[in-house]
Formats: C-alpha cells, structure tokens, sequence
C-alpha cells in the first residue's frame, strides 16, 4: 500500500505516521508529495494555536473521497517533547479515522501503537481520576475502543490486588537474569538464545562473567540497604544448562544477593520441555524455588516441528506432571495464538488439552513477526492465519480461561502483531507473576544480569527511565562484562544517592 502525505513537513511525523499504516496493511510505504503511484492520497490541514486544530481528507484511485476533523485543547507543558506529543496523537487520530472509515477495519486499540496501555490507566488512577473519565478521557484521547478499556481495568484492578504497594515500591529494585542459550533455535524468535550443544566453553566463560556480575551488585544493594522485590531466570532457556550449574548458579543468589529468604517470588523459566530433568527439579526444590514455565506453544506436533521446537507434545505433559509431582506448585504455561498453520480448531486443540493440565497460570500470545527472527526473513514459508481468524481465537482465549476460573493480569502488545492484537497474562487468583506486572508497568528499576540481559533504570523521584543492554551474544558478554557491571553501578550510585 502506497500512501501519499500532503500539508505534514514535520520529519518527526514519519514514523507515527508509518506505525499506524502498518495497523492496516502488510506492506506500506509512505511517500511524501503529491505522487502519481500513490494508492491513496491524504492531505492534513494542521493548525496549532490555544487549541489543535487538524483535518484529514483522504482520496483513493477511484476518486472516493472521506474526511475525518478534530480539535483539542493544547495543555501548557514543560517540554517540546511534550508538546510535539499533544500536537501527534491529534494527526494520529483523524489518520487513523480516515484509515478506519476506507478500509472497514477497527483498530481496538486506537492510535496505540505502544507495549504498554496499562501504564495509561496506571497514571490516571494515580492521579485520582474517577474511572468513568479515565476511561472516557482515554477513548476520546485514543481511540481505545469499550472492549479494550474494559480488559485494561480488570488487569490494573487485579495487579493493585496482587501488589498494592505497586505505587510505592521505587527503593527496591526486581532483577532479571539471562541464560542465553536453548535446545535449539525457535523460528519467530529473537531472544538471545543460542543453540547449547558443542558450546560447553561459551557457557564456562558465561557463567562465570555471570557470577561476577552477581556477587559485585549483589553487594552494592546490601551496602545501599536496597531490597530485591523479585528475581526472574529468563533467557533463551534457563533450564539448558546442567543441574550442577543451576545448582551452583542459585548459590551464588543466596551467597550475593540481600534478604533472598524475603524476596516476594523466585522465578525460572524453564520453557523447554526438553530441558527438564529430575535432578534439575530436585535443584529448584532445594533452593526453594516452586515457580516454573513449562510452554507447550501449541500441541500439534506438526506445528512444533514447523517452528523448530525439538520435544514433542506427549513430552510437555510428561514434563508437567514430572514437575507437578516433584513439588512445583506455581506452574506458567504458554500458548501462541497465529502459528504457522494453525486455525480455530487447532488453538481449541491446545486449549482442550490444556484443560487436563489446569496450570496456576496461562499467558496467551498473539504470534509477533519480529524483525530480526527467521520466521520473518522467510514469511512466505510460514503461512499464518487471517487477521478475523487470529481475532476469534483471541475471543475463544478470553472466553475460555473466564470460563475456568482465570483472570487477566498484565498485558503487553509488539510491533507487527498478528491482528494488531496483544499478549495477555491469565493466573488463578494469588498466583500472579509478580516480575511480570514489575516489568509491564515499570514502576521500579529493573537490574538485568547476564547475556542479553536488559536494565531499566527508574529513577525514584522523577519516573525517567534510562536502559542498559548487556550484549546479546556470548563472547562480546564474556570480553566486558567487568565494564557492564561497572557500568550499572555507576548508575545506581546516581538513582539512589538521593534516598540515602
């Protein structure tokens, strides 16, 4: 789809501009000017005064022509960002509308374009905004269509049940921890995570760049006398490595790290069915940790084998009983909605199959096409479902875990989203992932040790996030990661100077 900009100079307009058209279309390409190869032409009209003002008329090739206006008190603010914001979601808005109105597709989240809309409601509830303008502010302001707010209010009412102090909790801090290495390599990932086998000295030099990074922040928060909220094993595939590795890596949390006994939730994905072992299950039990995820993805055979998942379905549920047994009472599951292949009767396969399993937690993800992952670099290979299609498997999700007894929790939304749709947690009452609501709605910082391994510095008085990124690959982590950690103390010692 060839779209035509006329009466916007402002560069800064090119990429909002481009986001919302790929809500619509597979391939866009925006060009700026009056041009004849033009599918449709949309001319703006902005003027910004007390108030915006802003028009958008669209014209396609046959000569139809919609137009859509809107005008919006401009708010003093403190910034140019701020103001250029303002003076964006106005364009957004009548683009979007025009958009709607000529291809008939109602984009629920509205000019939303971001990771998290959560966060949105969060602020409006800190500022005690009564929820019936909140949510109407952010239909008027958004386009966010009842459907939409209303799975916004169940999450942000259920996370303040789970952790109500979520507002008050920017002295402590959560920590993730990235083991980049897996079984094998799925086709729509972009993780770090790096096929295990013949790798035995890249993980040697990982770990014990890992341990290091451990021991030197470990100490920083019991000299600072900041507490840990929550710690997440994420990766790749925190179960690849050996049960003695796990077993020394686990020590080295409770050697280094500050009050673990106190730590509201210990967390280790251990994803890959193939990963799992006795002997690593008796590890998790004797460091005390009894929250895991153990991610089936679909259970059709021919789908795993597609994505490039080497364990098979009849192995995810000898797993999960495996770890059931052996003590694991917190147990996650995932399902990916959209796979290669797969339809209706296939995700109402896996939901089925899941009922046998009933675990505390089950997160539904909307299939992404994210850049960099093999599945993207051959689309023509894998074909996904239809936008209606991906649409009613979301419905058929929400209507079956309300239906036994889940709730949604947290939620968070990628570029290239299959049906411009969203990921969402669901847990029974109580068994909420804690990391997962600290990381969706970034009210404290978040220290990310290991490969790949992303921080997220907040500051406690201002809310400015900085972030960190720890290189994605091994060797690139094992050659600096004395300057990384170096690197996040030195920003700490700034955050938290303040508090002391």
């Amino acid at each position: 789809m060839r779209i035509s900009i006329l009466g916007i100079e402002d560069e800064r307009f090119n990429r909002p501009l481009q986001l919302i058209a790929n809500l619509f279309f597979e391939e866009t390409k925006i060009i700026r000017g009056n041009a004849e190869e033009a599918d449709i032409q949309i001319i703006f009209n902005l003027q910004v005064k007390k108030d915006i003002s802003v028009s958008a008329e669209l014209t396609d090739k046959s000569g139809k022509i919609l137009a859509s206006d809107y005008q919006k008190e401009m708010f003093p603010s403190g910034s140019e960002k701020e103001r250029f914001k303002q003076i964006k979601n106005a364009v957004a808005h009548v683009y979007l509308t025009v958009l709607q109105d000529w291809t008939g597709i109602t984009q629920k989240w509205g000019i939303l374009t971001g990771v998290r809309p959560t966060k949105l409601l969060h602020r409006k509830v800190r500022e005690g905004v009564p929820i019936q303008f909140a949510h109407q502010q952010l239909m008027d302001d958004y386009l966010i269509t009842d459907e939409k707010i209303e799975l916004m209010q169940q999450i942000v009412d259920r996370q303040l049940a789970v952790v109500p102090d979520l507002y008050s909790l920017q002295k402590e801090v959560s920590i993730y921890i990235g083991i980049p290495f897996c079984p094998t390599k799925c086709a729509y990932c972009t993780f770090p995570a790096y096929a295990i086998n013949g790798r035995q000295g890249s993980v040697d030099s990982f770990l014990g760049g890992l341990h290091y990074e451990m021991k030197k922040i470990g100490a920083w928060l019991k000299e600072n006398g900041v507490r840990i909220t929550t710690v997440y094993y994420g990766g790749g595939t925190p179960t690849s490595i050996t049960a003695e590795e796990m077993d020394m890596l686990y020590e080295e949390m409770y050697l280094s790290f500050p009050d673990v006994e106190n730590i509201r939730e210990i967390t280790v994905e251990a994803g890959r069915p193939d990963t799992i072992t006795p002997e690593k299950l008796e590890i998790l039990k004797k460091w005390h940790i009894d929250r895991i995820s153990i991610n089936p993805q679909s259970y059709t055979q021919e789908t795993l084998k597609a994505i490039g998942r080497h364990h098979t379905v009849t192995e995810t549920i000898e797993k999960y009983h495996l770890a059931r047994e052996m003590g694991m009472n917190n147990i996650n599951m995932d399902l990916i909605i959209g796979l290669p292949g797969e339809g209706i009767s296939e995700f109402a396969h896996s939901l089925a199959e899941t009922k046998k399993l009933m675990p505390e937690s089950l997160t539904v993800h909307t299939l992404s096409f994210k850049r960099a992952s093999e599945m993207t670099k051959n689309k023509a290979k894998y074909k996904v479902a239809e936008r209606e299609e991906v649409e009613s498997m979301m419905e058929l999700a929400q209507d079956w875990t309300k239906d036994h007894g889940y709730v949604p929790y947290y939620l968070y939304r990628q570029k290239n989203i299959l049906g411009n749709l969203e990921n969402v947690g669901y847990s029974f009452p109580n068994q909420e992932s804690i990391y997962n609501i600290m990381i969706m709605e970034e009210q404290q910082t978040i220290i990310g040790l290991g490969c790949g391994a992303a921080s997220k510095f907040i500051d406690p008085i201002t809310g400015k996030i900085t972030h960190f990124a720890n290189p994605k690959d091994p060797k690139s982590y094992n050659d600096g990661f004395e300057a990384y950690t170096n690197d996040k103390i030195k920003i700490l010692d700034g955050l938290f100077s303040c508090l002391k």
